[in-house]
């Protein structure tokens, strides 16, 4: 959802949701790649039976990074998604559904975001070529080296929309890439695999809930599954919390601000296309070797728990002497339900609330205190109540005024702290007042990097002072571009200060509301019937989204019609503006929504007939569309700061002038394009060790023409509907790649077949609360994690799911050995240093251990003391017992996976899956149950809990 700064905002205020993921790597032995074995229990210590993929947040950064090199071709941008969905696989290691969903059609109150992101993006790129173009010239011109600029076709990322080739490739794609998985990969074996591709309409976050409503109003659900959902988007916290499942984790990319980019003309990095000079490039290396690479860093995981977000909302919302019965799952969909007025894909926020002013809190403080007054909550089962929201939005705006001029003085102070960072800077650079200056200032001989020997210093030292009487010769002559000229006035660009754009509405001011409609809607404030139209769309935008939350979409063809939202204080007799929304409506058909959120210069995407309605005349004369699709808008900065931030001022499509469009270029499509063009439905796919697969083989045994239900003890509690697919994968049926460099399946053993989730009546009504079988998990919070401002000192992030893991460390020899194989910059050291070895063993943080025996293996994050254990001697299989020791030793390693074998046999005990027996874990956990509870109080008596300086997340 497009709530900026909401993940960085709630990661501060609530830090212990966070746990960066432990992955185990695969190994390289004699050339030979040996993967990780996923059938074993998971490393982070916990075990998760249903695995959701957002694919459009790994379809993105896998076909234009920003990181890396881009892949060359998209035959590398499907191999790059596989490895993606690998990585992800080996880290949760689902024990009974995997499921991939990718954005189909989307509501028609989504595609206003998307074609405002598609317009955005065609013109950036265009300007982005325009740029380099005359920067490029300006560069040579001053005698600047530049290099040849290469012919490559930039890849359109606008191509990654329903209905386009690209996308029906990459359904193609996936459904090789999951019979060769279930084929090849012990891990797969029992896993249900889910694919909801682009043909299928729906948001891919809201298919993936979708199916979670579905199954929880099933009585065969285990109420206690736990869900793990990949994506980057902050509206996958608000779902999951809206699925009240009480074990729910969020997994996605670890998001590391200034990342280095290089320059986007001549390949450097330190500098931006906007100042490039064209300068010769800097050795890399020794001998030059790192010239033309990248630096690459692999991308890291962190889970965002919401077990324990509901331990620090159930602390926060929990409120004494209401008149009503406290309800902790109805306080919970208030509270997700007040963060859509900070903003969301479907609505734009409030002007009086910005997160980054803390709007949230303050819509909670006021929450609480006006929960009084509403006698209930403000929603029930996705379901708005109105007359209680209108009196948390008036009282909101009577703060208005005092938010919009706190705004501005904390602007204000933002700048002039700004300004003053820059003098100091400035002064830094100027050096002391005491050293000279002009031709006698003193200048380092040799380069600037590796002072070079000075062959002839007396020459040297002419040259320099030469080059600085031309430099103030030329000062003299040219008074304009001196900063130091009498009478001469100051650039802008060298001014403290930088052109702000011009600010119309000045909501700090008084008549600031009139101001506003004047400027935004070109209407007078004094127009109650207007800004009540306003506020009506505003009113059912907030019921609409609500409901796609809780209950799907409501209507397919609901939007929000401006640009812009009221005011808190336009909120006024509320209560009647909404009553329903209308009945039956269906999705756009994918060439449709194309037509819809492209640009122009994307056209290539569609038919040619279908092309020419967006840019040049028809045969019998102009477009009836064209003024759909502006070559330039304006793009309203809005109080914001940056382009990105502002709204894009582009016209709402017409659904009825688009349809009537359309219906002339119908019938030019081909049958190709006709499949395209047309809806799908979900699949299936399963192994041959899973319970269901013989149920599914006798169905296309008999050609069953009706769709049969899934018998729900075959599936681990699933339940809907089964139809035979067209083109299917069958046993003993070759699977040929679409990909030219990975290899056929010639002995195929896997099975798929569409699906329907089950069905319910019109009126149904998903219930917004526990199940009666659920069991909340236990309380990780302690007392001292609720305070404000606990965590700065002594807060540090947790590796894994458990608490009472021991760090790794290094001890003194480890540093010393990394300062004699790495150049440290330092005179004497390196791999030839004379430095003696320390003189005990047993000094700073090192502990030998306990039972005598100590295997010495490298600790980090991406392979840390929660992968495989060090092996000396690779053999083919171990017992359970002999994989893990027995017996002796204190170990991290042994106190690590003592807490996994627990999480595991609770995941076997209940049908979790995992494969093998379980009576090695268990003989072993019982063993050291009571020794490893010990340990765990000796260190919180100890006041150890392994906590450290503080990790921020940073999420533009």
């Amino acid at each position: 959802m497009g709530v900026p700064a909401f993940f960085r905002w709630l990661s501060r205020k609530y830090p212990s949701i966070i746990v960066h993921c432990v992955e185990e790597k695969g190994k390289e032995c004699n050339g030979v790649r040996i993967p990780v074995d996923t059938t074993r229990p998971n490393p982070n210590e916990v075990e998760f039976d249903n695995l959701y993929l957002d694919m459009n947040g790994i379809i993105h950064p896998c076909t234009h990074p920003e990181d890396k090199p881009a892949p060359k071709n998209e035959d590398e941008m499907m191999v790059a998604i596989f490895e993606y969905i690998d990585r992800l696989f080996n880290i949760v290691r689902p024990r009974r559904v995997l499921y991939m969903a990718i954005d189909g059609v989307a509501p028609r109150a989504k595609m206003n975001q998307q074609r405002s992101r598609r317009f955005r993006a065609s013109k950036e790129g265009a300007e982005l070529v325009e740029d380099k173009k005359r920067i490029r010239e300006e560069v040579i011109q001053r005698g600047g080296y530049l290099p040849p600029e290469e012919i490559k076709e930039r890849f359109d990322s606008n191509c990654i929309t329903p209905g386009t080739e690209f996308m029906d490739n990459l359904a193609k794609c996936l459904r090789y890439y999951i019979a060769d998985r279930l084929n090849n990969n012990p891990g797969w074996r029992n896993v249900t695999v889910f694919l909801s591709d682009a043909s299928v309409p729906g948001e891919g976050e809201h298919k993936i809930m979708d199916f979670i409503r579905r199954q929880r109003a099933q009585p065969n659900h285990d109420p206690n599954t736990h869900h793990c959902l990949c994506g980057a988007d902050a509206d996958l916290i608000m779902l999951g919390l809206a699925t009240h499942e009480p074990n729910f984790t969020i997994i996605r990319e670890e998001f590391k601000p200034n990342k280095p980019r290089p320059c986007a003309l001549c390949g450097q990095l330190g500098h931006e296309i906007k100042d490039c000079q064209g300068t010769a490039r800097e050795k890399q290396g020794e001998h030059d070797e790192f010239a033309d690479s990248m630096p690459v860093s692999e991308q890291e995981f962190i889970f965002i728990r919401l077990c324990v977000l509901r331990e620090y909302l159930a602390r926060e919302l929990t409120m004494a002497s209401l008149p009503f019965p406290f309800d902790f799952e109805r306080s919970v969909d208030d509270w997700v339900f007040m963060c859509f007025f900070v903003g969301n894909d479907f609505l734009p926020h409030l002007p009086s609330l910005e997160i980054r002013e803390g709007a949230i809190d303050r819509l909670v403080g006021i929450y609480k205190d006006v929960v009084h007054k509403t006698g209930g909550y403000l929603t029930e089962n996705g379901y708005v109540k109105l007359e209680r929201v209108e009196l948390i939005m008036q009282a909101v705006g009577v703060a208005e005024d005092n938010i919009f001029k706190k705004r501005k003085e904390d602007d204000e102070g933002f700048k002039r702290r700004m300004r003053e960072k820059k003098k100091r800077m400035k002064m830094e650079q100027r050096g002391p007042a005491y050293l000279t200056t002009g031709q006698f200032t003193p200048h380092a001989l040799g380069g600037r990097n590796q002072p070079e020997a000075v062959q002839n210093a007396r020459h040297q030292a002419y040259e320099m002072r030469k080059q600085s009487m031309e430099r103030n010769n030329k000062s003299s002559a040219c008074p304009d571009n001196s900063t130091e000229s009498r009478g001469a006035k100051r650039k802008a660009e060298d001014s403290d200060s930088e052109p702000e754009p011009e600010d119309n509405v000045r909501l700090w001011e008084e008549g600031w509301k009139q101001r506003y409609y004047k400027n935004k809607f070109d209407v007078d404030v004094m127009d109650e019937d207007f800004r009540k139209k306003v506020v009506q769309s505003y009113v059912e935008g907030l019921c609409w989204v609500l409901r796609y939350y809780y209950q799907g979409c409501a209507s397919w063809k609901w939007y929000f019609p401006f640009h812009y939202a009221p005011f808190a204080s336009d909120f006024k007799d509320i209560k009647g503006m909404f009553t329903d929304f209308e009945k039956d409506t269906k999705p756009f058909q994918p060439l449709e929504q194309l037509m819809s959120v492209f640009p122009a210069a994307s056209g290539n995407f569609l038919p040619e007939t279908w092309r020419n309605l967006m840019s040049s005349p028809g045969e019998c004369g102009d477009s009836s569309i064209i003024d759909f699709y502006p070559d330039d808008f304006a793009i309203d900065l809005n109080g914001k700061k940056y382009a990105w931030q502002g709204v894009a001022l582009l016209p709402f499509v017409d659904e009825r002038r688009l349809r009537a469009a359309l219906a002339d270029v119908y019938p030019d499509l081909t049958p190709e394009e006709v499949k395209r063009n047309s809806l799908g439905s979900d699949f299936i796919f399963l192994g041959k060790a899973h319970p269901l697969y013989d149920f599914i083989q006798e169905l296309y045994r008999t050609e069953a023409t009706e769709g049969t239900e899934i018998p729900a003890d075959l599936c681990h509690g699933i339940q809907g509907t089964l139809n035979l697919d067209d083109d299917p994968i069958l046993p003993d049926k070759a699977v040929m790649s679409p990909i030219p460099t990975l290899r056929d399946i010639t002995q195929n053993n896997s099975v798929g077949v569409k699906f329907l989730d089950p069905q319910y009546p019109d009126g149904f009504v998903f219930k917004a609360t526990l199940l009666p079988r659920a069991k909340i998990p236990t309380n990780v919070l302690k007392p001292e994690d609720f305070e404000r401002g606990g965590h700065r000192g002594s807060w540090r992030p947790q590796l894994g799911f458990n608490p009472n893991r021991q760090q790794a460390h290094l001890d003194q020899s480890s540093f010393r050995a990394l300062g004699h194989n790495l150049n440290t910059g330092q005179r004497g050291r390196g791999h030839f240093s004379s430095a003696p070895p320390p003189s005990s063993y047993h000094q700073g943080n090192y502990r030998p251990p306990h039972g005598g025996r100590h295997q010495s293996f490298q600790h980090s994050r991406p392979n840390s003391l929660l992968g495989a254990p060090p092996s000396f001697h690779q053999q083919p299989q171990f017992s359970r017992q002999q994989q893990y020791g027995g017996g002796g030793g204190g170990h991290g390693w042994d106190r690590a996976v003592q807490s996994q074998q627990s999480a595991y046999q609770q995941n076997v005990s209940r049908g979790g899956g995992g494969g093998g027996g379980s009576g090695g874990y268990q003989q072993r956990y019982d063993h050291h149950r009571d020794e490893w509870h010990d340990r765990r109080d000796d260190v919180r008596d100890d006041g150890r809990d392994g906590r450290g300086p503080p990790h921020q997340v940073e999420i533009n």
